[in-house]
């Protein structure tokens, strides 16, 4: 994945927040998969992360002992993009953006721009406190997204994934796809607390993985609002593979096997590795959000 050299970053859309300290106490979300999951409910039960008894373990100061760093002194185009994992990720950010605001346009809705957090350690948002041991998730109270970035090396290391830039935009563009879930109305379908293969809570996760994939599609088409031309100015197939690989990776069925040695799908909360790639599919394919009816 290659990105304009001389394309401007609007880094107006993320939030980085690395190195700050957030108030004490515990971080109360569980970790791992079922932790997005955690958040989701809290919210739509109306109570607290730390009322549904999960937690990360461990009282103490939510702080990591890491420099401070400022995405807005460093991303300045798309040439830093191509050479800093952070600056990567406020381009793919830019063009996600970018598309469903023009995708939105569209059919006649107004698109609401949701910025991206980028924390290390531990984070405060609307729906609870987390941990990195979360994963990088979309909360609803607060319509943001929340990354961790060695988030992406856990990805490789402890999930098997390839690894590969267009990996890291495919988690990216996967979140943003809750964001639109949560504009259309369609993310509360998860509400119910529900877990297994065809769970809502599975449909809504795969459902994510196609509109991530109909990102992709357009993401060397869409432009720039700053220059016209599109910020992402090559994706090839071994781009699109790494994508698919880290889908397949952080499926259900997948992790369950590598952490816990047996698959249980009546507890699967995002679907296994082959939907996942399959729908993520069906969005790079086609193009199209329609197709991405997960619930039919």
């Amino acid at each position: 994945m290659q990105f304009d050299d001389d394309a401007p970053l609007d880094t107006s859309e993320v939030q980085d927040v690395r190195g700050s300290r957030i108030p004490g106490g515990r971080a109360t979300v569980g970790g791992g998969i079922a932790g997005v999951i955690a958040l989701l409910l809290a919210l739509f039960l109306g109570v607290g992360p730390d009322q549904l008894g999960l937690s990360s373990g461990g009282d103490g100061p939510s702080s990591v002992a890491s420099p401070l760093a400022q995405v807005q002194e460093t991303c300045r185009s798309g040439r830093d993009a191509n050479t800093r994992d952070d600056c990567r990720i406020v381009a793919v950010v830019n063009s996600v953006q970018d598309y469903w605001r023009t995708e939105f346009r569209a059919r006649g809705r107004a698109y609401t721009a949701s910025p991206t957090v980028l924390f290390s350690g531990r984070v405060s948002t609307a729906c609870g406190a987390a941990s990195s041991a979360v994963g990088p998730f979309y909360c609803p109270g607060d319509r943001k997204v929340y990354l961790d970035l060695g988030f992406f090396d856990e990805l490789r290391t402890k999930f098997g994934a390839s690894g590969g830039s267009f990996a890291q935009a495919y988690v990216v563009a996967h979140e943003y796809g809750h964001h639109v879930q949560d504009l259309l109305g369609t993310l509360t379908r998860a509400q119910d607390g529900r877990t297994g293969a065809d769970s809502n809570a599975v449909r809504v996760e795969l459902q994510a993985d196609c509109y991530a994939g109909v990102w992709a599609h357009h993401a060397t088409t869409t432009p720039d609002p700053a220059t016209g031309r599109p910020l992402i100015a090559r994706l090839t197939d071994a781009d699109v593979q790494d994508g698919l690989d880290a889908a397949a990776a952080v499926g259900d069925d997948r992790i369950q096997e590598r952490f816990q040695g047996r698959v249980t799908p009546e507890s699967w909360t995002h679907g296994s590795a082959a939907q996942r790639q399959q729908w993520f599919a069906t969005g790079y394919r086609s193009g199209d959000m329609d197709r991405c009816d997960t619930f039919r």
